[in-house]
């Protein structure tokens, strides 16, 4: 990825790593809306594979041609939004599927489109080191493609500017040394602000005066909540190019790979407040062409894909096989133990979770 930092700027690629508006093979390769998959010849795999995916998948040019060139497989990709927005449309689409396979169901979604009959079974091959991101429930249904964490940034800069040392856990963000310093993006408005709500659960519990208790903490020590990511990075974070005032904001353990100046970066994912990410690939029930959505997965899981994930989708492999960019591996440092909520913990509380935030934070 980093081979490619001085030519891209932190806007166009941030955006990509947070859902932004991209589609396969770039963003002159306008997604193609057509009807979903027909299939090969009996016994063969090809013919059209349509991808339903969110809006932030994208790989290169070269790579999907020379899939469809080795495949015969013609693969068409069909955005759905963010994770939570393709969950709910493929759970909504399940008696009609809109395509053939999946990507981009991530585990803080997973459980509902499983539970709901979405995806037919699958257990593909997985590279080494694939199978410890595997589900514990679904995993002949959802393949893992990639990982990364949602964590708490800071701008170095600022903190060395005001001689201030700054935080490094979820339990430093309550002191009133850093009252109004941290901007969130909400957890019913946002994927990264639902994943940084399970981090405080995870990491408080949810019995009575746990992550409440917490956030409610938060909330008197001044964090602002707004309704995206894109808002909270660049509008309110210091180092989000615009004129933020808050030097704290809740992003991605990839983002202070794009703040690289003169070979340092100028801010810093906060190990200690990470929440894991893993996103998925599985084939829908009832697909046109089975055959060539479980090739489209086993091409996913390839060396050549997996490999590509870093410069491409700003996350990390799930593949032990491949080596990520140097750079990406210096700057974009992964948590060494991440904050979990099982999958299905996630499904049976999310509303009642949902609905006890809002009320926190908005009394």
């Amino acid at each position: 990825m980093l081979r490619r930092l001085a030519s891209l700027s932190i806007t166009s690629v941030l955006v990509l790593a947070a859902a932004g508006c991209s589609t396969l093979g770039g963003d002159d390769n306008e997604p193609t809306a057509t009807e979903p998959g027909s299939t090969a010849p009996e016994g063969e795999v090809g013919g059209e594979v349509v991808l339903v995916t969110h809006e932030s998948f994208t790989l290169p040019k070269k790579l999907v041609k020379a899939f469809e060139a080795e495949s015969g497989i013609d693969l068409v990709t069909r955005a759905a939004g963010d994770a939570g927005t393709l969950s709910a449309k493929l759970s909504l689409t399940k008696d009609n599927p809109t395509g053939d396979l999946a990507f981009g169901i991530d585990n803080t979604f997973a459980s509902r489109p499983l539970g709901e009959g979405v995806f037919a079974t699958y257990e593909p091959t997985l590279p080494e080191g694939a199978s410890d991101y595997a589900l514990d429930e679904g995993a002949d249904k959802l393949t893992p493609i990639d990982v990364g964490h949602v964590c708490v940034n800071i701008d170095k800069t600022w903190f060395e500017k005001q001689s201030i040392e700054p935080p490094s856990t979820l339990a430093d963000l309550i002191d009133p040394t850093y009252s109004d310093l941290m901007v969130a993006p909400g957890a019913s408005t946002s994927s990264p602000g639902m994943a940084f709500l399970l981090a405080t659960i995870a990491e408080y519990g949810d019995a009575e005066g746990g992550w409440q208790g917490y956030w409610s903490s938060l909330m008197d020590n001044g964090l602002k909540v707004v309704d995206g990511w894109e808002d909270a990075y660049y509008g309110d974070f210091t180092q989000g190019g615009g004129k933020g005032e808050r030097p704290i904001v809740v992003s991605y353990d990839s983002s202070p790979a794009f703040t690289v100046s003169d070979g340092e970066t100028t801010t810093e994912a906060l190990l200690d407040t990470c929440f894991r990410q893993v996103e998925y690939a599985g084939v829908l029930e009832g697909a046109a062409n089975p055959a060539g959505a479980e090739a489209v997965i086993d091409w996913l899981l390839s060396d050549e894909v997996q490999a590509a994930l870093p410069t491409s989708m700003y996350v990390y492999p799930v593949s032990d096989s491949v080596e990520v960019p140097t750079d990406w591996a210096t700057y974009a440092v992964q948590p060494p133990s991440p904050l979990s909520v099982p999958p299905a913990d996630i499904a049976t509380n999310r509303e009642q979770w949902l609905s006890e935030w809002t009320d926190v934070v908005t009394r």
